[in-house]
C-alpha cells in the first residue's frame, strides 16, 4: 500500500515538472492538467482569491450610480420636505421671540427653526421670531425677548403658539387679547422659561432668558392649549416646488437688506450647498450652541413701513398688509408682490403679475423692511 502512495507521489511530481518543461516552450495543455493534479486547496489560493478580490473592486464602484434623495419624515409645512417627525404630524408650528440687539449675541436653538422672520423694533434694531414646524423636536432657545404687537398677527399666518417673554403693555397686550392668541409667556410660565447660569455671568439679565424648547409640548398641554393644527393651516405655507430651480436669469449671490441705518443682514450664496449663508450686522449669524451659521435654501425681502406710535418709548407700528418685494434662491432674484388680508390670513407671495409664485423647498428667512428701495444684490 505505501509502495502504491510513493509510485503516485511519484507521477504527480513527473506530470508538473513536465509540465513546467513544456510551459518554458509555451505549452499549455499539459500545464493544465498538472494544475488539476494540485489539490483543490492550493487551487482555491492560487486562483480564487484574485477573483473575490476582483468582485470586492467592482461592488465598490456600484457605489458611483446617481443616488436618489428618499424622504426622512413626514411632510413639513413650513419647508416642503420630508423632515418632520410622525409625532408632529397634525399639530401647530411653534414662533418663538429672539433677541437681536447686539448686546445679546450670540444666540443659540435658532438654527433649528424652519423659518426665521426678523423686523424692525423701536430705535434702530431689530428681533427675530424662530418658527418651528415640529414641537416635539425645538431646542433650548436663547435670548427670548417681550412681543411686539405685529409679530403674533404674522405667527397667526402658520397658526402657530406664540412664545414671548413680556410684551409691550399697550398695544401689544391689546392685540394678543383681542386675537385670543394661544401663548406661552416667561413671565407666568416658570415651568418651560428660566435663565442661564452661565450667561448671567456676562450678559445684561435681560439678555438671559432661554426656552426651554424639549419641554414645549408637555408646556402646551399643561397651558390647556390646542395642540392640532386648524383644518384651513394644515397646508404648505407656500406653493412648493419639487425640485429647486432657478428664479430667474438675474444672478444675486449677495444681497443686503438694510433696516435701518445700523441694522442690516447680508446673504452670500453656496453654489454647492444651494443655500444662502446670512450675516448679521458684518458677521456671520451664528447660533453658538451648534457652532453654525445661520443658512436658507430661500430669502424674501418683503417691503413694509412703520411709524413711531408712542414717542416716550419709540415703539413702531408695521404695515403687515402687504407691498413690493424680492425672493432670492439658487442663486437667482425675482422681484414679488406679497400681501396677508387679515390678521388670520396666510402671508400670499405672487409674481409682480399677481400669479402665485413657486418656492423651493427648504428653510426661509423672511424680512420686513421698511427700506426695500435700499436693497443692494450682485
Amino acid at each position: 500500500m505505501q509502495k502504491v502512495r510513493i509510485s503516485k507521489l511519484k507521477l504527480i511530481l513527473a506530470i508538473i515538472m513536465s509540465a513546467a518543461a513544456l510551459a518554458s516552450c509555451g505549452g499549455k495543455g499539459v500545464s493544465s492538467q498538472a494544475e488539476a493534479a494540485v489539490s483543490e486547496t492550493q487551487v482555491t489560493e492560487v486562483t480564487t482569491t484574485p477573483t473575490v478580490t476582483t468582485k470586492k473592486t467592482t461592488t465598490t464602484t456600484e457605489v458611483t450610480e446617481p443616488k436618489i434623495p428618499q424622504p426622512v419624515g413626514e411632510f413639513n409645512n413650513l419647508t416642503g420636505v420630508y423632515d418632520l417627525s410622525a409625532e408632529a404630524v397634525g399639530k401647530r408650528p411653534v414662533a418663538v421671540m429672539v433677541n437681536n440687539i447686539t448686546f445679546s449675541l450670540p444666540q443659540y436653538g435658532i438654527a433649528a427653526a424652519d423659518m426665521i422672520i426678523e423686523c424692525p423694533v423701536e430705535g434702530t434694531i431689530t428681533r427675530l421670531m424662530a418658527v418651528y414646524g415640529d414641537m416635539t423636536k425645538i431646542p433650548n432657545v436663547c435670548s427670548i425677548r417681550s412681543c411686539r404687537y405685529y409679530f403674533p398677527i404674522i405667527a397667526q399666518s402658520f397658526d402657530a403658539v406664540y412664545v414671548h417673554w413680556g410684551k409691550d403693555e399697550t398695544v401689544a397686550r391689546q392685540t394678543l387679547e383681542d386675537l385670543g392668541v394661544d401663548r406661552l409667556d416667561g413671565y407666568s410660565n416658570s415651568y418651560v422659561f428660566d435663565r442661564d447660569q452661565e450667561r448671567m455671568q456676562y450678559y445684561a439679565y435681560e439678555h438671559t432668558g432661554y426656552f426651554k424648547g424639549p419641554l414645549a409640548e408637555s408646556a402646551i398641554d399643561g397651558a390647556g392649549i390646542r395642540k392640532q393644527i386648524k383644518d384651513d393651516k394644515n397646508k404648505p405655507v407656500f406653493s412648493f416646488a419639487e425640485e429647486p430651480q432657478k428664479l430667474s436669469d438675474t444672478v444675486c449671490t449677495y444681497c443686503d437688506v438694510p433696516f435701518s441705518s445700523e441694522y442690516f443682514s447680508e446673504f452670500f450664496y453656496n453654489e454647492e450647498e444651494g443655500v444662502y449663508y446670512k450675516n448679521h450686522n458684518g458677521s456671520p449669524h451664528m447660533d453658538v450652541a451648534e457652532n453654525k451659521q445661520l443658512s436658507f435654501e430661500n430669502v424674501f425681502a418683503l417691503g413694509t413701513s412703520t411709524e413711531v406710535i408712542n414717542p416716550n418709548n419709540h415703539l413702531i407700528s408695521l404695515d403687515w398688509h402687504g407691498g413690493d418685494g424680492y425672493y432670492l434662491s439658487q442663486g437667482t432674484i425675482v422681484p414679488i408682490k406679497w400681501s396677508k388680508a387679515d390678521e388670520f390670513a396666510d402671508i400670499v407671495i405672487t409674481d409682480t403679475e399677481g400669479n402665485i409664485m413657486q418656492v423651493n423647498p427648504g428653510k426661509s428667512y423672511i424680512g420686513f423692511t421698511p427700506r426695500l428701495w435700499d436693497i443692494k444684490y450682485s
